[in-house]
């Protein structure tokens, strides 16, 4: 039975969102093709009218979790958000960038390639959110410093709050680094 071009989109849609989930939750390597299929509710056979490889589908995956939506908050309010005990607790649905970094550095090219643009558009993200958070006009070197220095130490502070067993600690980085950011920005 032949598929619509229609229902392929969306069964590789669904493929790379439940991908994206099993890698923030597991790493890439716990994962394997026929776990991702199965989430998606599709046969491990049709993976391959999808992807060539797993490492195909590692470098799609990580440029369908990094690319969103800029959104309309603010900086403070994207912070916030993004220090948050929720958010630390939610690895399958948040951030892939502190889920999945440390790992890509063992991935593909075009998967570290991926992570790049990721990277790059949510620093364009969060300067622009920093500009609406601001009275005056910031020069726009000095706005990518305080993106790269902002974003570098809350997806820093993310990936040491989950490494921790220790809840208290966990909150304290999160906290810290929260109110660090609120000063230098």
């Amino acid at each position: 039975m032949k598929v619509s071009r229609e229902k392929m989109a969306e069964n590789r849609s669904r493929i790379l969102t439940e991908a994206a989930v099993l890698f923030r939750e597991k790493g890439f390597d716990a994962v394997s093709v026929a776990e991702v299929m199965k989430a998606a509710g599709l046969t491990h056979g049709g993976f391959y009218g999808h992807f060539a490889s797993k490492d195909e589908l590692i470098a799609q995956t990580v440029s369908h979790a990094t690319t969103g939506s800029e959104g309309t908050k603010g900086f403070a309010a994207f912070a916030e958000s993004y220090l948050s005990p929720r958010h630390r607790d939610a690895s399958g649905q948040g951030c892939p960038t502190a889920a999945l970094a440390s790992d890509l550095r063992h991935q593909s090219a075009e998967a570290r390639q991926a992570m790049a643009a990721g990277i790059e558009a949510q620093l364009a993200h969060i300067a622009a959110a920093m500009q609406r958070d601001s009275t005056t006009v910031i020069a726009p070197a000095d706005l990518r410093r305080r993106a790269i220095g902002s974003w570098s130490a809350m997806v820093g502070a993310m990936i040491m709050a989950r490494a921790v067993e220790d809840p208290g600690l966990a909150d304290e980085l999160l906290a810290g680094t929260l109110d660090w950011v609120r000063d230098a920005t």
